[in-house]
This record gives structure tokens, sequence and C-alpha cells, in this order.
């Protein structure tokens, strides 16, 4: 990716990837939303699967109710107190193509292409991959790709 010769520096406070960063940037919540999206639900069974202490897990899914990505239900099971249960809201869902962005980053970087689980497509049952697209819907490879300006509407 290249830099557009007139691309002006941009604040931190301004940049999505920055904000997104600061969001997302910590390993418990990447790893809560891989969970939420393999259908984990409950906070032991979070827990159990991430390995994050009960203090650590608490905190983050609050923050994560706060920042919108879950929502907080409560549950009951037969005899037992209500408990709460943590699901993906829209915003949640959302950021699913980044989540397999990085699975697939680390699937070819990390593991060197020797992952024991892969994304395909229930219908079919062929692996799936992210590709960018432009506005009329072509591929686009990252060597094409640019970073520019975006004119703003006068304030």
């Amino acid at each position: 990716m290249s830099k557009s010769p007139d691309l002006p520096t941009v604040s931190l406070a301004l940049c999505g990837l920055a904000q997104a960063a600061d969001l997302l940037g910590d390993r418990w919540t990447l790893l809560i939303l891989r969970e939420a999206f393999y259908g984990g639900r409950r906070f032991e069974e979070l827990r159990e699967n991430i390995g994050a202490s009960r203090q650590a897990l608490s905190n983050r899914l609050n923050a994560m109710v706060e920042q919108e990505l879950l929502a907080k239900r409560a549950y009951r099971e037969p005899g037992e107190r209500e408990r709460h249960e943590y699901v993906l809201t829209d915003k949640g869902r959302s950021l699913g193509p980044i989540l397999v962005a990085l699975m697939a980053w680390g699937h070819r970087h990390i593991l060197h292409d020797n992952p024991h689980v892969q994304l395909v497509d229930k219908r079919s049952g062929l692996p799936v991959q992210l590709a960018l697209l432009d506005a009329q819907g072509r591929v686009v490879p990252e060597d094409a790709l640019q970073m520019s300006a975006v004119e703003l509407p006068p304030a």
C-alpha cells in the first residue's frame, strides 16, 4: 500500500485504525470475540476456553458490553440463581471480517500454512478467503492499494 502525496498527517484521534486498536487491541477482547463467534456465551465457558482470570474476564466483558460489542442477557438454569450470558451485537458481529483476516494472517505467518481449523462455506464446504474489492466489486491486489485523502463537506 502506498500513500498519496497529497495525504495529510491524520491525528490519532481521527484515525479509524488507531481508534479500533484502542477498542480491540487487548488479547482478552480478541479471544472473547473469537469465542462469541464460535457460539460461546456463558462466563464459565468463556473463562475455561480462553484462560482468563475471573477478574480479567469480568472487567473485559463489562467493557465490551459498555462498548456495545456484546449484549448481556439474564438466564436461569432450573434450581440455580440468575446468571448472565453475553451475545454479539450487530456492532460486534460486524467485526467478523477483521477476525477472519487476523486468523488468516496467523495461519500464514505464524502457523506457516499449517492451521488446525479453516473457515469454509457451509453450503459448499469450500475454504473461503477475504478479498479487497473496489466500489464496482472488482478484486484489488494489495500492491495496487493507495491511501488517499477524503474531501470532507464544509462545516
